[in-house]
């Protein structure tokens, strides 16, 4: 009996081992993917399958659009970034447009390998692309993609004068200022060239951070033309603030006016090319309020304007200006801290040429209304341009500060050369 239930018990076992490792054999045909033709019609399924993927495979095109900038980028930039081209087929259209579905102008190129906006971008926009293209099959593909341009608190602009397509006077250096302060100044510089069809030497400035002036050794040649490029888009001006301009600017240089402004003896020589054209009476500032000395450029012309005392810290015991004058005329701007040459009409004519009385002005006479062609304040307004050099004598002043105004020509050229940054 004993035999028995031990012969039973290893019967049972030996099944056990049996019917196991029978299920592992099933467990790895069945997760196997066998070719065996006992695998029953698990291989047709998967025959089947593989020709219907190289079938789809032959119905999809060749044509690989890429999108720039790539999909969810930022601060990119407003002048080159946006672009579409595509590999192995032709673009057969493209759509751009902002988040709020306004659609931006662009161009396919003659040979549809590409795509690119017309117009400059604006800042602070998200825009979406999308593009569809075909291959040598006309097979077509697809692409999407989107991404923002750079902010204005992440980029920086150089606001510049003289204007393209301006004339200006010998003396008008290009200057540009910088909304936000530059601490990458080499880069910035690199970014920004001034050349001259005379071929004179053009070399920036720096005064402080946010502005950069160029000019020669000399004045400007008359009747050259200076060009100006702005090659920042990109540069980065200070950590994450990075430039946005692409722009070309000319401008040309007028005839060589030079006039020279004598306390002394109450004078001033207008001169063309080296040659006095006319000397005009003048009163300049007061002992009390001299005028500046040095070189100085006219920056800005006004038939009329108003000048208040207190604006330039003439005030009486009461806070007010000591003088305010709502129109005085044929003023021109020789400092940005309110040096200007212009007409006067309400002091009388026997101090022109005799007595110096202004508050730190250089006086001509005029007449009240601007009107009068007949003045020597008209005629010297009449004859001048922006860019015009003033030099003022013999006032027992200091110089003129080099960034008070246009006035970088009172730096020697080695301490101008000093100031730049490459």
């Amino acid at each position: 009996m004993e035999k028995r239930v031990m012969t039973v018990g290893m019967r049972r076992r030996g099944l056990t081992v049996a019917s196991a490792l029978l299920g592992g054999v099933l467990a790895l045909s069945a997760c196997s993917g066998s070719d065996d033709s006992a695998g029953g019609d698990g291989g047709q399924s998967n025959s089947a399958q593989a020709s219907a993927d190289a079938a789809a495979a032959k119905k999809t095109s060749e044509a690989s659009i890429t999108i720039t900038p790539k999909d969810g980028s930022d601060n990119a930039s407003i002048n080159n970034a946006a672009k579409v081209t595509v590999s192995k087929g032709t673009l057969t259209e493209v759509t751009m447009e902002t988040a709020d579905g306004t659609a931006v102008a662009g161009e396919i190129s003659a040979d549809k390998a590409s795509w690119a906006p017309t117009g400059q971008l604006e800042r602070s926009t998200t825009y979406k692309v999308t593009a569809a293209a075909t291959d040598s099959e006309g097979r077509v593909a697809h692409e999407n993609g989107s991404f923002t341009t750079v902010s204005p608190a992440n980029s920086f602009i150089g606001n510049f004068t003289p204007e393209d397509g301006s004339t200006v006077g010998v003396g008008m250096p290009v200057s540009i200022n910088f909304d936000k302060a530059i601490t990458n100044k080499p880069e910035v510089q690199k970014g920004i060239t001034v050349s001259s069809s005379s071929g004179q030497e053009v070399v920036g400035h720096w005064f402080g951070a946010n502005r950069l002036d160029f000019r020669p050794d000399d004045y400007w040649t008359g009747g050259s033309t200076v060009t100006l490029k702005l090659n920042l888009d990109g540069v980065e001006g200070a950590s994450g603030v990075f430039g946005v301009q692409q722009k070309t600017v000319t401008f040309k240089i007028g005839r060589n006016q030079v006039s020279i402004v004598d306390a002394k003896t109450k004078t001033m020589k207008v001169t063309q090319d080296g040659k006095t054209i006319k000397t005009i009476p003048i009163s300049a500032g007061s002992p009390e309020n001299t005028t500046y000395e040095g070189q100085m450029v006219i920056s800005e012309k006004f038939k009329e304007t108003r000048m208040d005392g207190a604006t330039v810290g003439f005030t009486d015991d009461d806070g007010k200006g000591e003088y305010d004058i709502k129109d005085v005329p044929h003023a021109m701007r020789l400092s940005s801290s309110g040096t200007f040459i212009h007409g006067n009409y309400w002091g009388a004519k026997s101090v022109f040429g005799s007595v110096n009385t202004s508050h730190g002005c250089v006086g001509l006479s005029d007449t009240k209304g601007a009107n009068d062609p007949n003045t020597t304040a008209a005629w010297f307004y009449n004859h001048s341009i922006i860019g015009d050099v003033v030099v003022v004598q013999n006032t027992g002043d200091k110089t003129v500060a080099p960034d008070n105004g246009l006035n970088g020509w009172n730096l020697d050229w080695a301490a101008w050369k000093a100031g730049s940054a490459v």
